[in-house]
């Protein structure tokens, strides 16, 4: 196991698990576990750590109780408060970095995800929570507004009306609601969570390399038109078919046996 600030990152069998560890405050993210975070993720990116796919979960009892407030806001270079000075410098990198991630992400939601800890579960290609895990857009509580790229995420996955309600009520969702709304892919029984994880990942981890394309073409989707998306399934298309792992894949069908995936 490798511990950065507030962070560790233990990697096994392709798998790398991110875990926001300052279970104290239910690990809140402070400016130091951001810098924490910033250098997971660089170890995460090095080819050779062999990750080829990530979990990301939280220690104790809480996923992410959201930004800790103790350390005050931010001020600009006038004096005035900024509360949005975080997001631009430190938040806003560390969201496109996973958005962007070559790996798929698996985010394992043991307990409270509340303001930005919801959106850094629901940077997951696959969202599994436990039982008693929870979903709450906090923000409206303090006088703030939903960020981490909430109000773009939360209206494609839910709608604008349940989306709008989570966010002016400010109220806790569970993660059996969550799943019933499509929020979330599936909930476990609170001991389960961990062995239900690693079993997604693991089969991700021995995936071919299109699962990274596949990632970009979702993410992408969002705001491509149509014909936008066709030209980029060609071109990603493409990309998948010149590596190892499609030549794997068809070798493997025609001789009636399981594939054996390099991430090529």
């Amino acid at each position: 196991m490798t511990e950065f600030n507030k962070v560790t990152l233990q990697v096994s069998e392709n798998i790398g698990t991110m875990k926001f560890n300052d279970p104290d405050v239910m690990n809140a993210v402070s400016a130091d576990m951001l810098d924490g975070i910033w250098e997971c993720l660089n170890e995460i990116e090095n080819p050779e750590s062999q990750i080829r796919c990530l979990i990301i979960t939280g220690e104790g009892k809480g996923f992410c109780a959201g930004a800790n407030l103790s350390g005050g806001s931010d001020r600009s270079n006038s004096g005035r408060q900024d509360a949005g000075q975080a997001l631009e410098t430190k938040y806003h990198p560390i969201l496109r970095r996973l958005r962007n991630l070559n790996t798929p992400i698996v985010t394992s939601v043991n307990g409270a995800a509340a303001g930005v800890g919801m959106s850094f579960a629901l940077m997951g290609d696959l969202v599994i929570a436990s039982k008693s895990a929870f979903f709450l857009q906090a923000f409206r509580r303090i006088g703030l507004v939903p960020d981490g790229g909430s109000t773009w995420l939360l209206p494609r996955l839910v709608g604008n009306a349940r989306a709008k309600e989570l966010a002016i009520l400010g109220e806790r969702l569970s993660s059996e609601k969550a799943l019933e709304w499509g929020l979330i892919n599936r909930v476990c029984e609170d001991n389960d969570l961990e062995e239900e994880t690693i079993n997604i990942a693991k089969k991700l981890s021995k995936g071919p390399m299109s699962l990274s394309l596949i990632r970009k073409a979702f993410w992408e989707s969002s705001d491509n038109t149509y014909e936008e998306q066709l030209n980029l399934e060609r071109q990603l298309q493409f990309e998948a078919g010149q590596s190892e792992d499609f030549k794997e894949g068809v070798k493997a069908f025609l001789e009636k046996r399981d594939t054996n995936f390099s991430g090529k």
